[in-house]
């Protein structure tokens, strides 16, 4: 297996992130496989979804509304509403799988692979990719 980390900067800001160029780039080349893409965080996670449309507002407005950002979270450390960012990862997964043909994602026509970042108090995510070769 094959494994790197790729690093997003977010800015500090709460949103949608599409990594998937950075996937594309790490299977070209490699044939037939899956691609794993992990994101070490407590407060993050990884979808696929179409982008572009504003799809990526919704979700992130979604979001808020599954897990508002209140004082009703136990977790309270970090920027107002910061224990919902901890909720989040049980809902959006931290980590996906891809099936790879030909060194390319095998998505569909509008779909992305993107990091989900609704915590604020991070500039910067790290998400690894992981390669297993089919």
């Amino acid at each position: 297996m094959d494994s790197v980390v790729i690093t997003v900067h977010t800015g500090g800001l709460r949103g949608v992130f599409d990594i998937t160029g950075e996937v594309a780039g790490f299977t070209a080349g490699r044939g037939d496989g899956l691609v794993s893409i992990f994101v070490p965080h407590a407060t993050a996670g990884v979808a696929i979804f179409e982008t572009g449309a504003g799809s990526d507002i919704d979700v992130m407005k979604a979001v808020d509304s599954l897990f508002p950002r209140d004082d009703r979270w136990r977790h309270r450390h970090g920027s107002d509403g910061h224990g919902a960012d901890h909720v989040m990862p049980a809902f959006i997964a931290p980590g996906i799988t891809v099936p790879v043909l030909e060194g390319r994602p095998a998505l569909g026509t509008w779909q992305s692979i993107l990091l989900i970042d609704p915590n604020q108090d991070n500039p910067r995510r790290n998400v690894r990719l992981s390669w297993i070769q089919g």
